[in-house]
């Protein structure tokens, strides 16, 4: 048995969850933060066996979205001058762990 952990974009959450679900996986979700530029995400946990780990993730990685988004930025410049600029970062998309699981119970 597998533990997937799965970080995901607030904005991807529900159809990750959605795909999951309808898929028969039973996911827990956890509200995190994190990241360069400190956004919501949702940090999905989703036990399986060994053999539906593949499944799990190519479900996530379809439903989870990589996209540019413009951020400001600011840059010193001589004599205590700064400088604001817009840049273009990639949000989105999935980060996902499969940790091994010794013992699972269920009450």
């Amino acid at each position: 048995m597998k533990l997937v952990l799965a970080i995901v974009s607030n904005d991807d959450s529900s159809a990750v969850s959605s795909s999951l679900t309808h898929e028969g996986f039973q996911v827990t979700k956890l509200a995190t933060t994190g990241g360069f530029l400190l956004k919501g995400n949702t940090t999905f946990l989703i036990g399986v066996a060994d053999e539906k780990v593949d499944q799990v993730i190519e479900i996530i990685s379809r439903r989870s979205n990589k996209r540019t988004q413009i951020v400001p930025s600011t840059t010193s410049m001589d004599m205590g001058m700064y400088s604001s600029f817009p840049v273009e970062v990639t949000v989105g998309g999935s980060t996902i762990f499969v940790l091994n699981v010794e013992r699972y119970e269920k009450g």
